[in-house]
C-alpha cells in the first residue's frame, strides 16, 4: 500500500491537524510540515526542528488486530520500521530508546508520538506523530543529544524520498502483523533493537529521583519495563515512571 502524502507549509502540531481531519480521510494518510511551531514529543517536550530542513509528519492508521491492552505493539511496530527505513539509507545502527525514540549510538535522531482513540476493546485509530532529523546541522536547544542524518553521514537527503520511505515501512510492517500477529515474536525483535538493551546502565526513578544502576530484563507487550539490579532485585516502570541517565 503507498501512503497518500499532503504537505503543508506550516503547521502548529501536524497531530492535532490529522487528528481534526482523521474522520474523513483513509488508512496510510500523511500530513507533513515543513515548518511546525509546536511540535509536540513525549513527556510533553516540545520539539526542535529547522524550517525546510526535517521530517516533521504523521501518519494515520487504522490497526485492524492490536486491542487496547496490548496498543504498545503498534509502538512497536512504528519504531522498528523507521530504524528499518534509516538504515535502508544510510548503512548506519539504530536502535530504539524504550519506549520509542530512535537513537544511534548515544545521539537522538527521532522522536515518536502515538496518540489512539479505542473502539471497545480494538484500536479505532492512531495518529502517529514523527519527528527526524534529516539535514540540520546545528541544533540550539537544550536537548542534550541531537542528531542527524547529515551529522552522521555527511550528506544530504531529498525529504521527500526519506518521507515515503519511513512510511511505506511503517504499512508494510503493520500489513505483514495484520497477516499473521506474532506477539512473542515482535517483542523478541523490539528487545533485540533495545538501546542499551544489554548490559548495566544507570536509570532515575522519576517519582523518588532515586538513581540506581540496572539491566533491562523484560519488556511487556504492553509496555512495561522490567529492570533487574546487580542484587538481582527487578522493579517495573510503565511510561514516564523511569528515565535512562544519558
Amino acid at each position: 500500500m503507498e501512503p497518500d502524502i499532503c504537505w503543508v507549509d506550516s503547521a502548529l502540531s501536524t497531530n492535532s491537524l490529522l487528528a481534526d481531519r482523521a474522520a474523513a480521510l483513509p488508512h496510510g494518510s500523511v500530513i507533513a510540515a515543513r515548518r511546525q511551531t509546536a511540535g509536540r514529543g513525549q513527556r510533553g517536550n516540545s520539539w526542535e526542528s529547522q524550517p525546510g530542513a526535517n521530517l516533521t509528519f504523521s501518519m494515520l492508521l487504522r490497526p485492524g488486530v492490536i486491542e487496547a491492552r496490548t496498543q504498545f505493539e503498534l509502538s512497536m511496530i512504528v519504531a522498528l520500521a523507521v530504524c528499518d527505513a534509516l538504515t535502508a539509507v544510510s548503512d548506519l545502527e539504530f536502535k530504539v530508546k524504550w519506549p520509542n525514540d530512535i537513537y544511534c549510538g548515544d545521539l537522538k535522531i527521532c522522536g515518536i508520538l502515538i496518540e489512539n482513540s479505542l473502539e471497545g476493546r480494538r484500536i479505532g485509530r492512531s495518529v502517529v506523530g514523527i519527528g527526524i532529523n534529516v539535514n540540520q546541522r546545528e541544533f540550539v536547544s537544550d536537548a542534550p543529544n541531537p542528531v542527524s542524518l547529515v551529522n552522521l553521514t555527511g550528506r544530504t537527503f531529498a525529504l521527500d524520498t526519506l518521507l515515503r520511505d519511513v512510511c511505506r515501512c511503517i504499512l508494510s510492517r503493520l500489513a505483514a502483523y495484520e497477516s499473521a500477529p506474532d506477539p512473542g515474536a515482535l517483542v523478541a525483535e523490539y528487545r533485540s533493537r533495545l538501546w542499551r538493551g544489554t548490559g548495566f546502565h544507570r536509570w532515575i526513578d522519576v517519582a523518588s529521583g532515586d538513581v540506581f544502576e540496572a539491566r533491562i530484563d523484560n519488556v511487556a507487550p504492553t509496555g512495561l519495563l522490567t529492570l533487574c539490579d546487580s542484587d538481582d532485585n527487578r522493579r517495573t516502570y510503565a511510561f514516564k515512571e523511569v528515565a535512562a541517565v544519558l
